[in-house]
């Protein structure tokens, strides 16, 4: 990189934006030039911390002209490396987080219009505040910024029954790559007004556009919850659970995870404060929630299912929370799987999904695929079985092979999402594609869909500055 040229640039910037909107120094940049799981460290030309939308479109504007790559950035909490520059030290990082105002709550509406920079559980808050709910969560929810959620389409715990973050959008606003404004902040549940441009623009991880602020759909305040951890003997029992569950919880049914005895034990020797719940170990877990906006005898009914339940042998043992305090201790040990896999060591990780009535079936062939082929490896199959997406991690078994089982990486995944192609699932169910699984995507994504996207990002980012390299 030529430095006169990057000071010239850089001077530009601070004259744009103000000063203090523009970070340079290395100190101050780190931080912004790393992703979350530390796969990808780049360095950037600058960092901008602009303050409102027209400082968004005039710094993007800025770019286009200059032909300078834009990286938009959140809270930097992804796992596919779809938040980092690159080393060039030549594109500029477009921190979000000082556009972080609720803009505007409508009760009466069931909506709110938040700005991408606000944290996810300020959003959640906010809702609560006004006697409302906002379904989106997940484990980054302390930090993770609603225009990431909304640029990678983030899934979390209540899925099964809210759906993706895309199914909570109403209307966005966002900067295109000549900085032009989409406004389009509607609360609207029927518009029919030509293409669905927000639902092209979320999940497209700013490489069509950056996303400023989102008019989110809101539901009832929840008044009554019901949480247990079920002990059963295997995935095909799960699904039968869930299928009752279902059945006799009709929509109350908000989650749905599966657990696998090594993950039990992986939090038990990790992560400080949890405990197990039930009196002895089982193969297999099930954490279950209903929740409703209505005050009504949750507790009551989940233990009528379970019994159930219990009655036809699904399950083996249960536990429900006796109070709110139990019910975070059961989710505290759902939750500190993947910080509990870090401490145990290295680990090659899989985001996928497959139809959920295939999950027994698959989890019983992926399962025997790794104790065939990778006996250095331990599978840490959990995640989101209510909605068919499983984190399909495979730990080192021993600290002393992890240079070679590292070095088997790409066959690893290679062979798992082969076998998740075979049943018709996704090899990137709720974290995107990133830097990470872009040649993933070249191989599975059919010829069709791949030219739809290319022609789409020509069309819209023509001078291809809108975070290049990533998903494409």
């Amino acid at each position: 990189m030529n430095e006169s040229w990057a000071r010239s640039q850089q001077a530009s910037l601070r004259a744009l934006i103000g000063e203090e909107a523009v970070l340079t120094r290395a100190e101050d940049t780190v931080a912004f030039e790393i992703d979350h799981r530390r796969l990808y460290r780049g360095r950037a030309l600058a960092v901008a911390l602009p303050r409102e939308l027209g400082q968004v479109a005039a710094l993007i504007a800025w770019c286009n002209q200059r032909h300078i790559a834009v990286v938009p950035q959140g809270g930097n909490t992804g796992y596919c490396g779809g938040a980092t520059p690159d080393e060039s030290g030549r594109q500029l990082v477009l921190s979000m987080r000082r556009l972080n105002r609720v803009r505007e709550i409508d009760a009466a509406n069931f909506s709110m219009t938040v700005e991408a920079g606000c944290v996810l559980v300020q959003v959640q808050q906010a809702a609560d505040g006004a006697e409302r709910y906002f379904p989106l969560s997940l484990g980054a929810e302390g930090s993770c910024q609603i225009g990431g959620n909304l640029a990678t389409n983030a899934g979390g715990v209540n899925v099964l029954r809210y759906g993706m973050t895309r199914d909570l959008v109403l209307g966005i606003e966002a900067v295109l790559a000549d900085g032009s404004v989409l406004h389009n902040l509607k609360s609207l549940r029927k518009d029919n007004t030509g293409y669905d441009l927000k639902s092209l623009l979320i999940g497209s991880e700013g490489t069509l556009g950056v996303i400023t602020a989102a008019t989110l759909k809101l539901w009832p305040k929840i008044r009554s919850r019901a949480t247990a951890l079920v002990g059963l003997r295997s995935p095909a029992n799960a699904l039968a659970l869930l299928a009752l569950l279902r059945s006799a919880g009709a929509d109350r049914l908000s989650s749905f995870e599966l657990l696998p005895r090594i993950a039990i034990e992986l939090t038990l020797r990790h992560i400080s404060g949890v405990s197990d719940p039930l009196q002895q170990p089982y193969p297999w877990y099930v954490l279950c929630e209903l929740s409703s906006g209505a005050t009504e005898g949750l507790d009551e009914l989940l233990e009528k299912i379970l019994g159930q339940a219990m009655a036809s042998s699904l399950i083996q043992d249960a536990a429900l929370a006796t109070s709110e305090r139990v019910r975070l201790a059961f989710w505290r040990l759902r939750e500190t799987v993947p910080e509990a896999q870090r401490h145990e060591g290295v680990s090659l990780k899989h985001d996928i999904s497959v139809p959920v009535a295939s999950l027994p079936e698959f989890i019983d062939e992926a399962s025997r695929w790794v104790r065939e082929n990778v006996p250095e490896g331990v599978l840490v199959g959990y995640g989101h079985a209510g909605d068919g997406n499983l984190h399909f991690n495979i730990s080192c078994a021993d600290r002393k092979y992890n240079e070679a089982f590292l070095a088997r990486e790409s066959g690893i995944h290679r062979a798992i999402h082969d076998l998740v192609a075979r049943y018709r699932g996704s090899f990137s169910a709720e974290h995107g594609i990133g830097r990470l699984k872009r040649e993933e995507l070249q191989r599975y994504a059919s010829p069709v869909a791949l030219a739809s996207m290319q022609a789409i990002k020509h069309a819209l980012d023509p001078n291809g500055i809108m975070n290049p390299g990533k998903v494409l």
